[in-house]
Formats: C-alpha cells, structure tokens, sequence
C-alpha cells in the first residue's frame, strides 16, 4: 500500500481471537411492540467468539428540530445502491447488556468510533453468526447486513456453507433502523449446522463487520479455550538494518509533485518472499516492523509510517515513531533492479513481552497526484510468536545479477 498524509482513520481494530466451545445459555429478544412482548431462550453452543472490535467511523448525525431525534445515514456498503431499500425493519433483536459477553467493549465505544464484535454459535441444526450493533443514533437509514454472498468455508475441505436467511427480514435488502441511540441490536445470519471434523474457516459477505474472508482457527470444538501459549520471549536483539543510500534530498517536498520526493537507493534487500510478509522484533525500547517490499520496476515510490499504530488486545495503541532510513509519512523514491525484494522496517512504542496478538491499523491516506497512486487503508491481525520466527528472512542478501 502506497500511503501519504493520513486525514482520517477510516477504521479501528483490536484484535485477540478467543475461540470457545461450551453449551451455554443465550437470551435475546426482540424489540417490544405495543402489541408484541416475545422473550427467546434457548440452549446455546459457543464455537467462536471474536474480541477483534473492529470499530466502524460514524457518519456525522443530523437532528430533527422538533422531536431531537438523532439520524445517521450509513455509507454505502459495497456498492449495494442497486438492491432494494425496505425501509424500517421491525422485532429489531436487541440484547440488555453487551458488557456481560464483552467485559472491555464499553470503553471502546467513545468518540465517532463503534465497535463491531461477532460471535458464532450452533442452536439446534444450524450455525448462528451474531453481529452486534450499537446504535449511533435514533434513526440509522440506508444499512446492509448480508446476502446470499455470505457464507462460511471449511478451508481444509473447501466445502462452502450457505446463509440461509437472517433475524431481522433483511436478507439481501437495504433497510433502515429505529431504535434508542445506545441500543445494542442483536443481528443473527443462519448456515447450516458445521461438522464437528471442523478445524479452520473463513466467513464472507458481512461488510459492516469487515467479513470479507475473515480467518477463524481453531483445533476442536470439544470444549478448550483456544489461542496462544503463554510462552514468553526474552527480549531481541534487534538485527543490523543496511540502510539505503540518499541519493537527493526531498526539494519543498509536495505530495503532488513527484520531482520533489527524496531518492534512495542500495535498499536492505532480502530474498524472495510471499506478498504481505512481515517480521517483528520486541527491545525494551522500540518495536520493530519490518514488510517485505517487491520492486516490479527499476523506480518506485513508497510511503510508510505516519499514523500507522499497532494495538494490541487491551486496546493499547502503539504509534509509529520512525523509519529506519527513510522518511516517516512522506512519499520518496527507491531505485534498484525489477525483482528486487527489499524491507522497510517501522519503529513502535515498545509492546509489553506478554503480548501474544496484534493489530496493524494503516489508516487511509490522502490523495496525492500520480499515476497508479493508492490510499486506501488496511487492518492486519498477526501473532507475534509468527512474526518474530519471520526474523531471519529478513537477514540482508546482496542482490546478484547473471547477464
């Protein structure tokens, strides 16, 4: 991702899978009606539950003169305009208190910012996908939950299991909400019941909950909490960085202006390695991120750092202090040779050594005038024991040419 000047962050994430497998109870109920009181309660197994609060940028609300009401009207979810708007959908599924099921999500939910959490279950002969929503206003209108492109993917067999419908009756429709600002919806997409040969999945088609080929692993659904050993490292010891040449200064650096960008070369180059590798190493002063960079060409333009964070599964927010050996937000150039793989490595605040997951947020950046430029944002979830065994494939490997 070629990134510049960060204007908003677009999307928050704090990441910590924990998956679960246990019978339980469940309450939820629909709104109440003057005409209709109905109270669910039904047993319950848990197979996942995801603590990853994604937290969704709130448009900004318009209030009605006379009766204060509060209106968002939601941004257009993949660009869903052609399907049918049914307007306000009614038995809105609600829940009392979200805290009981995610004891830290209140102090998320401040600010312009919403979380976003889901839950998988099995009630009786299907698979159950809760989406919690809380809403931010009185009136949410031009909002979206599924379609018949939501399903889940065994990712061992392939196999591919189909939603069936969703509570409330929205299923592939535009609608719009009404509720007490506050309220948390219940949203409920049904599959068929999965095996229990299950082992890892991936969930597709819930935008709003950045579903879009989602992860979720786990060993068994025989009852274990599921995660990460508790095995903490000694701290690194961060490994030599060849920091790449200056060939010129940025000159009134501008964006939009090309010419104005600083040039570099002789990068601290790595061998061949898959799109999207990271490595990471933990000091007691810094954090260290170093990405795999490809050149498909003998000049190219870059731009990391910024507001880029890490947050780990407290909610704990590390910025982004520098670049080693290049500029920290601003576009530059790197010349070498087409295939040539090097790394740029961020320095963070420190993590505590505890830490076992984290969240890399690239926060959408402005745009800028070039041809191929992009800004859109990312949010990447990492276990750290991965990203620290990553270490030695970024060790420096001088480029060699056979001509």
């Amino acid at each position: 991702m070629i990134m510049k000047r960060i204007v908003t962050l677009s999307l928050l994430a704090i990441a910590c899978l924990t998956m679960q497998a246990q019978t339980t109870w469940h309450q939820a109920k629909p709104m109440q009606t003057q005409t209709k009181k109905q109270d669910v309660k039904q047993n319950v197994k848990f197979l996942a539950k995801c603590d990853t609060y994604y937290m969704t940028a709130v448009p900004e609300a318009t209030i009605d003169k006379k009766t204060k009401k509060k209106t968002v009207v939601w941004p257009d979810t993949e660009n869903n305009s052609w399907h049918e708007n049914i307007g306000f959908v009614k038995d809105l599924p609600i829940i009392d208190n979200l805290e009981s099921i995610w004891p830290n999500i209140a102090e998320m939910s401040e600010g312009s910012y919403i979380p976003s959490p889901w839950k998988l279950t099995e009630e009786g002969d299907e698979t159950v996908l809760h989406c919690y929503f809380r809403m931010p206003a009185d009136i949410v209108e031009n909002f979206w939950l599924c379609s018949d492109e939501c399903v889940i993917l065994d990712k061992k067999t392939g196999t591919i299991y189909q939603s069936r419908r969703c509570v409330p009756d929205c299923y592939g429709k535009v609608f719009n909400l009404k509720a007490k600002e506050g309220t948390t919806l219940d949203f409920q997409i049904f599959f068929p019941k999965l095996p229990e040969t299950v082992e890892s999945i991936a969930i597709y088609g819930v935008p709003n909950w950045y579903m879009r080929g989602m992860g979720v692993s786990f060993a068994s659904w025989s009852g274990d909490l599921f995660g990460l050993e508790r095995n903490p490292y000694d701290y690194d010891e961060m490994m030599p960085i060849h920091k790449a040449h200056l060939v010129s200064e940025a000159k009134d650096y501008d964006k939009d202006n090309y010419q104005s960008w600083a040039v570099y070369n002789d990068a601290h180059l790595i061998k061949p390695v898959p799109e999207g590798t990271y490595a990471m190493w933990c000091t007691p002063e810094a954090t260290y991120l170093a990405e795999a960079c490809e050149m498909n060409w003998m000049r190219e333009y870059f731009g990391r750092g910024g507001n880029n964070i890490l947050v780990d599964q407290r909610g704990h927010q590390y910025k982004c202090k520098d670049v080693i050996g290049y500029p920290n937000n601003d576009l530059f150039w790197v010349e070498g040779c087409s295939g040539d793989y090097f790394a740029i490595v961020m320095v963070f605040e420190p993590i505590p050594m505890e830490t076992e997951t984290i969240t890399y947020i690239v926060p959408e950046g402005e745009p800028f005038a070039m041809w191929g430029a992009n800004w859109s944002g990312s949010v990447q979830s990492f276990n750290i024991k991965e990203l620290r065994d990553n270490q030695k494939l970024f060790e420096y490997h001088p480029r060699k040419v056979v001509k």
